[in-house]
Order: C-alpha cells, then structure tokens, then sequence
C-alpha cells in the first residue's frame, strides 16, 4: 500500500472518529448534530446571525437542498426562522432565532470542551494542533470563521 494512501486512509478514519466523538457530546447535551452546530456555527458568525440559504451552502460545502434538510430540524425546535427578502421573495434566508443563539453559546462551550480533550496535553501540544490545521487547510479543510 502507498504511504499516500495509507495517510488518506488514516485521515478518513480519524475524521469518523472525530464525528463521532462530537455527535455524542452534542446530541447527549444538546439534541444536535456536529453537522447541526456546524450550520448553526456559521449562521452564529454572520452578520446578524442571519445568511441567505445559498450562501450557507456554500460556506458548508453543501447543496441548497442539503440546506433546507439542514434546516427543517433546526427550524422545527425554533432555533432557526426562514426570512424572506422584502425586496425579492425569492431570496430566502436562514436566521438564527434569541433562543438559537443562546444555545449555541451552550453548544460552542461542549464543542470547545470537547476539542480540548481531544488534542490534549502530553499527546498534543500547541505547536501540533497549529501544524495540523495548516495541513489540513492545505487539504482544503476550513475550521471557524475568524474575523
């Protein structure tokens, strides 16, 4: 086996890992998703709290399909609401409600909990954790949104 495709496969499995390590914290505190904060995430650091539903898309890598999927659940228990545009009704967007926001300050306090406990010391120090994050930009991976 290539050492390439061995380090692929490597990636793979620890992102399966990842997920599934975040999934649980935050479905066991918070009834979400990685994929759930994630959305809510960028919504969090939109101006306003508020984006059109395309350009979530394609912040996420997703499809505006994929979007509304997303966002039906979210919607449902009133962390999201669905606004039109006053000046085109078929521009939509997806904004985060008062109550979207505080609890995904609540999310944000498990993710970076959990973030912590994964690239903790001895096993990781600062300089790895900064490392890898170039690395896997380099890959195309994108992580928060810094102002």
């Amino acid at each position: 086996m290539s050492d390439t495709l061995d380090a692929a496969l490597r990636l793979v499995r620890a992102q399966t890992a990842l997920v599934r390590r975040f999934d649980s914290r935050l479905s066991g505190l918070h009834g979400v998703s990685l994929a759930d904060f994630t959305l809510l995430l960028r919504l969090g650091q939109a101006p306003g709290g508020r984006m059109r539903r395309v350009d979530l898309a394609e912040a996420l890598g997703l499809t505006a399909s994929g979007v509304t999927r997303g966002l039906a659940p979210l919607e449902r228990i009133g962390l999201v609401t669905r606004e039109t545009d006053a000046r085109d009704a078929r521009v939509a967007y997806a904004s985060l409600t008062s109550t979207g926001r505080r609890r995904l300050a609540e999310m944000l306090t498990t993710a970076e909990e959990t973030a912590t406990e994964v690239f903790a010391a001895p096993a990781w120090n600062a300089e790895d954790v900064t490392l890898l994050s170039g690395l896997l930009s380099r890959l195309g991976g994108t992580g928060l949104n810094r102002r």
